[in-house]
């Protein structure tokens, strides 16, 4: 049988699911099957080989040098050190209090402690693993039911993926071409949204079936009154301002996504010492007075403008810094701590790094043997429009997320089908929204590849730290409902497209039948060109 041009997108597609089924490393597979495809249209001459050196091009232009990806090492630092340093323990406990007296109120806390801590670390397996130990033999202690309990303890901890400052998001928006700091604002609504959906069923589970989610006994509630509201405002105040350092910075544009991160990383060292309980004395007094000149600061550039007294404040703050830095340094718990999340940053960047150079080994050659036009003629030729693009692509990758990570999913899939939902998208939401919405949406659908059965990753985190009275089968059926809290809102996205675009700037709209061009007349001296020549 003769090879056409025309089979070649399918069979490159459908070789690379066949591969990854098998298991194989999703890196080296994406470069394997890219590169065999490609030597065999080398072969049968659909194109030379010099159509190949646009891949170490490509590598070093689009992976190695792309400025951008430098914020996944900073976030991904930061969420490793802020797991581990007792931050989340404090949290729980204290809104567990806080809402205790109503039911559902220690799930009240976890919903509202996932969403926390998930614009502070961007780590779904440290979100759910920190989570579940602390809040699970609480919650079972209490009566609360055990399906609830996982189901709940698994979509917190999956809201890290959609919650700025998301690893996910940076990935997608490298991907799509777009800003970061625009991503993020299309991602604070469904983000949003997304609580309020939990927190409703949570609420609905109290009025229909109290006991699937108790109150907290009088006993067992140890704090009251002030003591109480310290306890949560001391967890959640710092934490708050470390998100306003990082997010807010790059969303008013005084960060770039790397320095956001950068400054993220130093922050999460921070809290880790001030959370610390060997943080000494003068570390607290130093901490104090870093505060206060950073706020001396920040007034003064707001009422006046850049002067001395606003850098000696600003200089104050960072010599602040730097103190607790050293001093986290001399804590040995600290100093393992840091050493861990230099460990798993290493790990996670790497292994970003080499996805990349194989999918892109991959979209060369996919691209080079008329991919994209197959993609295009295919997802275009969709019944239902628009919407029938969508309601497909949603489902494709829901299904897909099945087997594949959402590192995998960005960096197969969105390249391919970036072009076509810009196309597709415009005409709905501007051509400068289009791919933020899209690639939001798939955010949300994304998600539910840490939740559905059997390849959960969450799910599976769960079963690695729940106790043994906990069935597996729990888990899974646990989780199902949360899998369409989700469901619902991917479809809120779709019909709703404000959800995401609210936050975006608005385009600028220019009636070009109205636009006056109007030149100034000016009066030029004669022109003198010289006694003619004879």
């Amino acid at each position: 049988m003769t090879i056409t041009l025309e089979m070649m997108p399918p069979l490159m597609f459908g070789g690379l699911i066949v591969a990854m089924l098998i298991g194989y490393p999703v890196a080296f597979t994406l470069a394997a099957v890219g590169l065999s495809f490609g030597f065999l249209s080398i072969y049968l001459g659909f194109f030379d080989l010099n159509f190949l050196q646009a891949i170490p091009g490509r590598i070093f232009g689009s992976v190695l040098s792309n400025e951008l990806l430098l914020a996944i090492p900073f976030f991904t630092f930061m969420g490793a050190i802020l797991e581990r340093c007792g931050l989340a323990e404090d949290m729980l406990d204290s809104m567990g209090q806080l809402f205790g007296p109503i039911r559902g109120g220690l799930g009240y806390s976890v919903i509202i402690v996932g969403f926390i801590l998930g614009a502070i670390t961007g780590t779904v397996a440290a979100q759910v693993i920190a989570m579940a130990l602390i809040s699970m033999p609480v919650m079972i202690r209490y009566g609360y039911n055990i399906r609830y309990i996982t189901g709940v303890l698994a979509a917190s901890g999956t809201i890290t993926q959609l919650v700025p400052p998301s690893l996910v998001l940076i990935v997608l928006a490298d991907q799509l071409g777009k800003s970061v700091g625009d991503m993020y604002l299309g991602a604070w609504g469904p983000s949003v949204f997304q609580i309020l959906l939990f927190a409703g069923y949570t609420f609905l589970l109290g009025i229909f079936k109290p006991s699937h989610v108790p109150a907290v006994p009088i006993e067992a509630r140890t704090l009251t009154g002030w003591a109480l509201w310290k306890k949560c405002l001391l967890g959640i105040i710092p934490s708050a301002v470390l998100i306003f350092v990082v997010l807010g910075t790059m969303m008013m544009g005084l960060a770039t996504p790397t320095e956001a991160g950068a400054m993220g990383a130093v922050g999460a060292i921070v809290l880790a010492a001030i959370h610390h309980k060997d943080f000494s004395a003068t570390g607290r007094k130093v901490l104090i007075a870093g505060v206060i000149a950073g706020g001396i600061g920040t007034i003064i550039a707001m009422l006046f403008s850049e002067n001395l007294i606003f850098r000696l404040a600003f200089a104050i703050t960072y010599l602040a810094v730097v103190w607790i830095c050293l001093e986290a340094v001399k804590i040995p718990d600290l100093r393992d701590l840091i050493k861990q999340g230099y460990e798993t940053t290493m790990r996670i960047t790497c292994m970003v790094t080499f996805i990349l150079i194989g999918s892109t080994c991959f979209s060369v050659v996919f691209l080079g043997v008329s991919g994209g036009v197959w993609l295009e003629h295919m997802l275009t030729s969709l019944p239902g429009g628009v919407w029938g693009f969508l309601i497909f692509i949603n489902i494709f990758i829901f299904f897909l997320a099945f087997f594949l990570d959402f590192f995998e999913i960005a960096f197969i899939i969105l390249p391919m089908i970036a072009p076509i939902a810009q196309k597709v998208l415009a005409p709905v939401v501007g051509p400068d929204a289009a791919l933020i919405w899209f690639g939001v949406m798939l955010c949300v659908n994304m998600q539910t590849s840490f939740l559905h059965p059997p390849f959960g990753f969450a799910l599976f985190y769960l079963r690695g730290v729940a106790p043994k009275e906990v069935k597996s089968s729990d888990i899974y059926w646990g989780a199902m409902p949360w899998i369409g809290l989700q469901a619902i809102m991917v479809a809120l996205v779709i019909a709703f497209p404000v959800v995401v675009t609210g936050l975006l700037d608005k385009p600028l709209d220019v009636d070009l039948n109205k636009v006056k061009i109007e030149v100034p007349q000016i009066e030029l001296p004669p022109l003198d060109f010289g006694q003619p020549k004879q």
